[in-house]
């Protein structure tokens, strides 16, 4: 990145000779949406750039209906969906098998599992995806605008071009 200087972090961390080399660690927010390959694209073609390795992370819980008979076996449904969620990265994962360093799966509200996992794996940068809602999500905050608000660490909201 040819330019001279330092760049200013968003938490006020500054980088060293001009460049983004301080980043030795990307957190990759990756839910089941389809989106995900774009958000893993581009935070792979970022970390090829500043030779840091990636962390893949998925956020899950419990979804909001369910139907009786998994409230009754509310642990294994749990488990089912952490093990499908590990199985899914692990699937992108080898897909860039010098760029990955582990994949994670959280149990938890989305945007403080991503902060708290940030933080926990020392992770330089956070690259989640956008979904682009408007109207009333817009004002009460996306995962993605929640992230961004609260995590210690510097944010790249990643965005296909439409």
């Amino acid at each position: 990145m040819g330019v001279a200087g330092s760049y200013l972090l968003s938490d006020g961390r500054k980088t060293k000779g001009g460049s983004l080399a301080a980043m030795k660690r990307i957190l990759v927010c990756l839910d089941a949406s389809p989106r995900a390959p774009f958000v893993l694209e581009t935070a792979a073609d970022l970390g090829r750039r500043l030779g840091a390795k990636l962390c893949l992370l998925r956020s899950v819980g419990l979804p909001a209906v369910i139907d009786q008979e998994a409230v009754a076996h509310g642990a294994s449904v749990l488990e089912d969906i952490e093990a499908a969620a590990k199985t899914d990265l692990d699937a992108m994962a080898a897909k860039l098998p010098d760029q990955v360093e582990g994949v994670h799966v959280r149990l938890g509200t989305p945007w403080d599992a991503i902060c708290h996992e940030a933080k926990e794996l020392d992770c330089d940068l956070v690259v989640i995806g956008s979904h682009g809602y408007k109207g009333l999500d817009k004002i009460l905050g996306t995962t993605a605008g929640k992230v961004v608000n609260h995590c210690e660490r510097s944010v790249l909201v990643a965005r296909p071009r439409e």
